[in-house]
């Protein structure tokens, strides 16, 4: 009983430490300050987390980009991680943030850098007084590159990266969404592109092409099969949607309909989005219409033959047309068409309205402050003309500075469109130039802690209709009510909010009053069973 006695007080010892523990390590790391120098003489090492699409040319970027900052400041060594997914790089950031072993820079998206912020207030550098700062702020005095000002930030671009009206990271590239579009089959088919894409032309050209139904042909070995009279192919999807979260998020913004508040309030559940999915589900349901995680890249069908609208990124432009540098099918698959790129389908022609996106650089904080300014040097450098014009003639990126985007160089790359289908691949530069034509259509949505779910939760809505109606399901009112509800709960919505007090307590908390509870059952045991042996004595 003795020993038992000793356990059950280690153990209360030990859950009184708990919280001790937790306390001390949310405040292992305070709010950065600059310091007034940066100190050349003092070796930092520093690791920087990057994607790219398994493209080489991207990898020597990068690689350049950190030798020639080396160059600058000897006293600096960046470590260089390479991802091929930015799921991948927030699923490692959430890990190491629990030990304190977050990377120094890394390229991300404010959704997510909403989340690592949940890890402690001090986990991400705020940027707003870094960026202001003489002699190390964007165009410090100090700075040994030549790096552009506040001013030369493209504003559209720096307000993706603001959370809670904090600047807390800087864009790196962006992108839109284009149509892209195989021309030549919307005119077999007795259609002419209009200055701007509607979701009714698309709709309309789609079903128009199913219509023609199949048709009986024999192949070169006089074996019968069924093929699509629009295509000649056994395979036909008119329109493919890669990212249908973008599709829902632009569909309910054309419509100036809810989707969230900059608080967090989740209002996508609504009748307008319950009406755009309604009026999708005829065109799920006759195979006009389809979706990336369903049936695969749009640009492998679009090359093929068998996509007549394919919308994809700009940034996936490389992949796109008969003659793409990175077509991903095989050369005897290939159809000859004319491409046209065009911007996503609209609501209001006269008002277009499209998303910006693309990665984004945050820094995080650390205990020694010259290593979190060795990391802000370099994020600046990530900035400069040759890393920005580099990186973005590699896709159809747009450098996110108007000092690399009205420079003789950058000018230059965009004049020779088509000189090759390689560098100067037209489509590339075609969707570069959409984008840059757009800026100002563009928009950013609200990012706070959940946002990134509220993302998928649209994707997700899209996908779901698309599935049930392909399966023959029923689609009504009921369906809709139950996948409003599963679909909050699956991503936590509800919660997210404040439809539904989260009261649930943090696991630090809980751990500690599992452990009283079993040390007061002990407890309890121990003078019981004391009890029943003085009983037993006095017998």
């Amino acid at each position: 009983m003795k020993i038992l006695l000793r356990m059950l007080s280690l153990l209360l010892m030990a859950s009184l430490l708990v919280p001790l523990a937790a306390c001390h390590g949310a405040r292992s790391i305070g709010a950065f300050e600059m310091p007034d120098a940066f100190d050349t003489e003092k070796q930092y090492e520093i690791t920087f987390w990057a994607k790219n699409d398994t493209n080489l040319t991207q990898t020597r970027i990068y690689e350049k980009a950190i030798t020639d900052f080396e160059a600058l400041y000897p006293n600096v060594k960046v470590h260089l991680k390479l991802y091929t997914d930015y799921g991948k790089i927030y699923n490692d950031v959430i890990t190491n943030i629990a030990t304190n072993t977050t990377p120094n820079v890394c390229i991300t998206y404010p959704d997510h850098i909403a989340t690592y912020m949940t890890g402690g207030s001090n986990t991400v550098v705020p940027l707003d007084k870094l960026m202001s700062d003489e002699k190390y702020g964007l165009g410090g005095s100090e700075l040994r590159f030549d790096g552009p000002t506040a001013s030369e930030m493209i504003p559209k671009f720096m307000e993706e990266c603001k959370i809670d009206g904090v600047t807390m990271a800087l864009p790196f590239m962006r992108s839109t969404e284009a149509c892209y579009v195989n021309k030549t089959m919307v005119e077999a088919l007795g259609f002419t592109l209009p200055e701007v894409l509607t979701w009714d032309f698309v709709f309309e050209v789609s079903a128009a092409a199913m219509a023609l139904g199949k048709t009986t042909v024999t192949d070169e070995s006089g074996k019968e099969k069924e093929v699509y009279v629009a295509n000649g192919q056994s395979t036909f999807i008119p329109f493919i949607y890669k990212s249908t979260d973008n599709m829902m998020i632009q569909m309910l913004l054309q419509k100036a309909a809810a989707y969230s508040t900059a608080e967090g309030d989740i209002l996508l559940f609504n009748d307008t989005t319950k009406g755009l999915l309604e009026d999708l589900a005829p065109y799920a349901a006759s195979g006009a219409f389809c979706t990336f995680s369903i049936v695969g890249y749009p640009a492998n069908f679009l090359n093929a033959g068998q996509c007549i609208f394919a919308v994809d990124s700009t940034a996936g432009a490389t992949w796109m047309g008969s003659d793409a540098p990175l077509v991903d099918i095989a050369e005897d698959k290939l159809v000859q068409f004319e491409t046209a790129v065009m911007t996503v389908p609209q609501v209001d022609p006269q008002h277009p309205t499209m998303i910006s996106q693309g990665p984004s650089v945050c820094i995080f904080n650390k205990r020694d402050a010259g290593e979190v300014l060795a990391s802000w040097l370099f994020t600046q450098f990530l900035l400069t003309n040759g890393v920005q014009i580099a990186y973005a003639s590699t896709e159809g990126y747009v450098p996110v500075t108007s000092k690399a985007q009205s420079s003789a160089e950058y000018q230059d790359y965009l004049s020779r469109e088509g000189e090759d289908n390689d560098h100067y691949y037209d489509v590339k530069l075609q969707a570069t130039k959409l984008l840059i034509e757009n800026t100002e259509n563009t928009f950013v949505t609200p990012v706070f802690n959940g946002s990134a779910s509220l993302r998928s939760a649209a994707g997700h809505l899209v996908e779901s209709v698309t599935k049930a109606k392909r399966r023959k399901q029923t689609v009504d009112d009921a369906y809709f009510e139950k996948l409003y509800r599963d679909t909050a709960a699956l991503y936590r919505l509800d919660a997210v909010s404040g439809e539904e007090d989260d009261q649930s307590l943090p696991a630090v908390s809980v751990g500690l009053l599992v452990t009283l509870g079993v040390i007061w059952v002990g407890m309890g045991a121990y003078v019981t069973a004391s009890y029943v042996k003085k009983r037993k004595n006095l017998r």
